[in-house]
């Protein structure tokens, strides 16, 4: 190769060429993917490694994941993967995040598998990539390719140097996948299992970070959507003669009894909206349960009720038991609560739509735009920009819809739409209430015998995924959409199944459809089975009169189970309790396929039945680790999330709409709450990794109402603790 030729190439910036092995190849100019009209780029199969890996021209290595970030490190991750098999310093190494045309299409970034599906994808692809390279090394110089090295995007070996650009002659791989005959991060691990640093950490502490919020286009306009009073008011009347002439105003879109302003300024659009609010006269809508007692409304709702896990007699295993017990449990509504409100920008030129988005599926959110829109899903380019609060699916996908219905009537320019406070908190799904009811005996052993579990809940996802009703505008457009029947019961299921060795088991399922908007939030159906069986376990040991970490070991063979739980009793041992005081545990393993958890708690509960959450531990083991401290990360804020979840949080509503409108009517932990925390992973280099961002969420809530009981001899079977603890107190 030709030094103008690759200072040529190198001028160019980025390229993407294609690569054939038989000689053939086509040109893509990946400048025309940054520019919005231009042809949307046709990207290679998922069975290619140009797919995944792109050797750049000024040494660098892209990575393309199609997952996005939502705070729980996929970008170092993937990055350290690739790096590691392409012997390369993770400094040269660039992750595109998921954009349509560009990354592959996986769906949601959902259920912990991100490092399961995408980063193993990518290392597979620079695995492959890496021995490629050294075969057209090889050719090229006519040496053994044993006789090669890589390192920091060359090749070498004692005499010479070539770069991965070189080498390929600035082309891209377009080979399939296969299984290369070694992966350096099972053999020779050095980058991998490395607690290496987020580079957007420090970004973000000094306010350089870009969040979906901070997106700022020249000329860019500002928007606000005009909220009904409830789900399903209609508008009866608008005046638009009362702030057509206002400053700043340019457009109402009015599209059935959806309501959009696009305003030149974002304060003047704020104003703009309270202002026609004020103007428009709506139908009530249909009354909400607010007078109810929600857990017996919801188990008096219809139901679709499903035997979904049947070994042996449970019956007659109970009625051997010497001990009997039974016991109820309830969780409520709860909510993402993003710290950042949901947010988009879109832009309409030539019947084509670029849009920005914190979705956590861009290709399921083209999937649902192209019918809701009325466009052909290649004029849609959809690009990921992380957001905040995403673990799960807030109101990312709804303000996408919202502001691309706005742009798509206002062409031309940059449209920007913020969801205010009271938005985010009114109109997001909510994690579902669930109930649950429990009996199981015991043996005059100390061994269960005999366990019912029947639980109540509602679906658990209503993403978008190519249907429209999913989507919040649709259902006000005067079209035929309308409001989601069904989702992802599976995520009703999820750990539903005690992890635990019972001969005689029976597990029912009661699924209803609940009155608010309700989709997936982290864990899913987890954080409540898992409360609801990890109380109970604690509740049986205390029957039998057995150490609670000590009778779960004794209902386990599963070797890495026991690990776990020995690991978190050498941690709690030396705990010293103060007066009202306790320490509780719990252990689950996600998804009863995926990492293993066990969480303890120490809790401090005031004589006015405020409970302070000093300390919690974690053991977890997501197999083999790609990065401890983000593991650590993840396990952490999965432990915190779910005390704030256990202690406070509920979402109010009245019988017109909700009332938890802001930070007071629905408190969540504040930093002098948040406990101090303490993980162990274990790292098993041989085993494949699991997902592990949704692992704490259920341990970590029965952990804490089980440290509750330990210090005041109180069981809180229903949520939150600090409505039900001060009614248990008195009762007492």
């Amino acid at each position: 190769m030709s030094t103008n030729r690759r200072t040529f190439i190198k001028q160019m910036g980025y390229v993407s060429l294609g690569f054939s092995m038989l000689g053939t190849a086509c040109v893509l100019d990946s400048k025309k993917s940054v520019n919005a009209f231009d042809e949307i780029p046709k990207r290679p199969s998922e069975e290619q490694i140009n797919a995944w890996i792109r050797i750049l021209g000024d040494g660098r290595i892209k990575v393309l994941t199609g997952k996005m970030e939502l705070g729980q490190g996929i970008r170092i991750a993937v990055a350290q993967v690739a790096a590691e098999e392409l012997n390369t310093n993770i400094d040269l190494v660039e992750v595109n995040l998921a954009e349509t045309g560009v990354t592959a299409n996986e769906g949601y970034t959902a259920g912990s598998r991100s490092i399961e599906a995408s980063a193993m994808s990518i290392r597979n692809a620079a695995a492959c990539a890496r021995e490629i390279l050294k075969e057209l090394a090889a050719k090229k110089l006519k040496i053994d390719k044993d006789r090669l090295d890589l390192k920091d995007g060359f090749i070498l070996n004692e005499e010479q140097k070539f770069s991965f650009f070189e080498i390929l002659d600035g082309q891209q791989i377009e080979r399939n996948l296969k299984i290369p005959p070694e992966f350096k991060a099972k053999a020779s691990r050095k980058i991998v299992g490395q607690p290496i640093k987020r580079k957007d950490i420090s970004q973000m502490v000094v306010g350089k970070h870009t969040f979906i919020q901070d997106l700022r286009f020249p000329g860019m306009l500002h928007a606000r959507i005009i909220r009904p009073p409830s789900y399903t008011s209609k508008l009866k009347s608008i005046n638009e003669n009362a702030f057509s002439g206002k400053e700043g105003f340019l457009k109402l879109v009015k599209i059935g009894d959806f309501l959009g302003v696009i305003s030149e300024e974002e304060f003047q659009a704020v104003q703009l909206q309270r202002e026609i609010f004020a103007n428009t006269q709506w139908e009530t809508g249909a009354p909400l349960p607010a007078d109810k007692d929600l857990k017996t409304y919801i188990k008096n709702l219809a139901a679709e009720v499903a035997v979904e896990e049947q070994r042996g007699d449970w019956e007659k295993a109970l009625k051997s038991a010497s001990i009997q017990h039974k016991a109820s449990y309830f969780k409520p509504y709860i909510m993402h609560a993003a710290n950042g409100p949901s947010c988009a920008v879109a832009i309409y030129k030539d019947e084509k739509l670029k849009l920005w988005t914190h979705s956590q599926g861009v290709y399921p959110l083209r999937e649902t735009l192209a019918p809701l829109l009325e466009m052909p899903q290649e004029n849609i380019h959809i690009i990921g920009t992380p957001g905040s609060g995403c673990y799960g699916h807030n109101a990312a996908d709804d303000v996408a819809a919202e502001v691309a219905l706005l742009a798509k009537n206002y062409p031309g320019k940059h449209i920007r739409l913020q969801w205010m406070r009271d938005e985010e908190h009114a109109w997001e799904p909510y994690g579902t209430p669930m109930a649950f009811e429990m009996e199981a005996g015991l043996t005059p052993e100390g061994k269960i015998a005999g366990w019912k579990y029947d639980f109540w809940s509602d679906v658990h996802s209503t993403r978008p995924g190519g249907n429209p009703d999913n989507l919040l505008p649709a259902r006000y457009l005067g079209k035929s959409y309308k409001k989601p029947a069904g989702g992802f019961k599976g995520g009703a299921l999820r750990n539903s199944v005690p992890y635990y060795e019972i001969a005689d088991l029976q597990t029912q399922s009661h699924i209803f459809s609940g009155p608010l908007r309700r989709s997936a939030l982290r864990s899913l159906g987890a954080f409540g089975n898992i409360f609801a069986i990890e109380s109970f376990m604690d509740e049986l040991a205390y029957k039998a009169g057995k150490d609670s970490i000590q009778f779960r070991i004794n209902h386990s063979s599963d070797t890495r189970s026991i690990e776990c739980l020995e690991k978190l009793q050498q941690k709690i041992n030396s705990v010293k309790k103060s007066k009202n005081q306790g320490v509780g545990v719990a252990f689950s393993r996600y998804k009863n396929s995926s990492s293993y958890c066990a969480v303890a708690a120490l809790v401090e509960v005031s004589e006015e039945s405020e409970v302070l959450v000093k300390k919690m531990w974690a053991v977890i083991d997501a197999g083999e680790c790609i990065n401890p401290d983000g593991l650590k990360n993840q396990t952490e804020g999965g432990m915190i999330q779910a005390a704030s979840w256990t202690i406070k949080e509920k979402v109010l509503f009245s019988d017109q709409h909700i009332i938890s409108l802001d930070w007071n009517s629905y408190p969540i932990f504040r930093f002098p709450e948040t406990p101090e925390c303490e993980v162990e992973v274990i790292d098993r280099v041989e085993q494949p990794p699991l997902g592990a961002g949704e692992s704490a969420q259920g341990p970590a809530g029965a952990a804490v109402v089980n440290a509750i009981f330990d210090a005041t001899g109180i069981r809180v079977r229903d949520l939150p603790v600090k409505d039900q603890l001060a009614k248990e107190i008195n009762k007492k």
